[in-house]
C-alpha cells in the first residue's frame, strides 16, 4: 500500500518541478545582467559657420541592467527593461576625423516591449520576437575644448551642446533558457531606428540617425 502511495506520487511531483519550471501565463519573470548599447551613426554636417564635411560619431556603452516580463498567457508577454544610464562619448568625425572626443552624453532609453514567445510553456528553450516603443532620453550631454575649438567657442565663452530626447519604434529577438527550479538565462537583441538632432550654443544643429542595436545577456528568476 505504501509503494503504491508513493507510485502515485511521482506524477504530482513531476508537475510540481514542471510547473516550477514554466513560463506559463501569470507569470512574472525578473531578470539582471549587462546590456551594450552601439549606436549605427549615419551623421549629417554641421551647420555654418564650420569646415564643410564636419560630423560626428557616437561611441558604445555597457552597463548594468535588467528587466521585467510579464507572461499574459502562455505565449503573450509584456517587457519592460531596465538599466543604469548610459554614457556615450562623442567624437569628430568627416571632416574633423581623429579630432577625438566634443563632448559625451548620457540617454536613458525606457522601452516597453509586447512580445510572442515560441514553443510550449514549459519548453527548455524559448525563442521569441518583441515589438514595442522607446522614449530615447538624452541628458547631461557635456562639451570638450576640442568642440569649443572647431564651433569657434572661446575658453571664456565655452561652447556647450544638447541632445534632443525622441519616440521611436523598437524591435526585438531573443530566447531563454530554463535552468531549473525557476531560474532561466535571457539573451536578447534590440534594433531601435531613431535620429535625433544636436544643438550647439553657437546656434548650430547637426542631425543625425542614431539607429542603435543593444545586446543584453542576463539571469533570471520566475515568480
Amino acid at each position: 500500500m505504501k509503494n503504491t502511495a508513493k507510485l502515485l506520487l511521482i506524477p504530482a511531483l513531476l508537475a510540481c518541478a514542471t510547473a516550477a519550471q514554466a513560463q506559463s501565463g501569470g507569470s512574472l519573470l525578473v531578470r539582471g545582467g549587462v546590456t551594450t548599447i552601439t549606436p549605427n551613426v549615419s551623421s549629417g554636417d554641421l551647420t555654418p559657420p564650420s569646415l564643410a564635411g564636419t560630423k560626428s560619431a557616437i561611441g558604445s556603452s555597457t552597463r548594468l541592467s535588467g528587466g521585467v516580463t510579464y507572461m499574459y498567457t502562455d505565449n503573450i508577454a509584456f517587457d519592460l527593461p531596465l538599466a543604469v544610464p548610459f554614457e556615450h562619448d562623442i567624437t569628430g568625425d568627416g571632416a574633423i576625423a581623429g579630432a577625438g572626443k566634443i563632448g559625451t552624453v548620457k540617454a536613458m532609453p525606457a522601452t516597453l516591449l509586447a512580445q510572442w514567445r515560441f514553443m510550449d510553456y514549459n519548453s527548455t528553450v524559448r525563442p521569441y520576437v518583441g515589438a514595442g516603443l522607446t522614449y530615447a532620453a538624452f541628458y547631461g550631454a557635456r562639451s570638450t575644448s576640442t568642440l569649443t575649438a572647431i564651433s569657434g567657442g572661446t575658453p571664456s565663452n565655452p561652447t556647450t551642446l544638447t541632445v534632443d530626447s525622441k519616440w521611436a519604434a523598437t524591435v526585438q529577438l531573443g530566447a531563454t533558457v530554463q535552468m531549473g527550479s525557476g531560474w532561466f538565462l535571457d539573451a536578447c537583441y534590440t534594433y531601435t531606428p531613431l535620429s535625433s538632432q544636436t544643438k550647439l550654443s553657437t546656434g548650430q544643429t547637426l542631425d543625425a540617425k542614431l539607429d542603435p542595436s543593444s545586446f543584453t545577456l542576463a539571469v533570471g528568476m520566475k515568480f
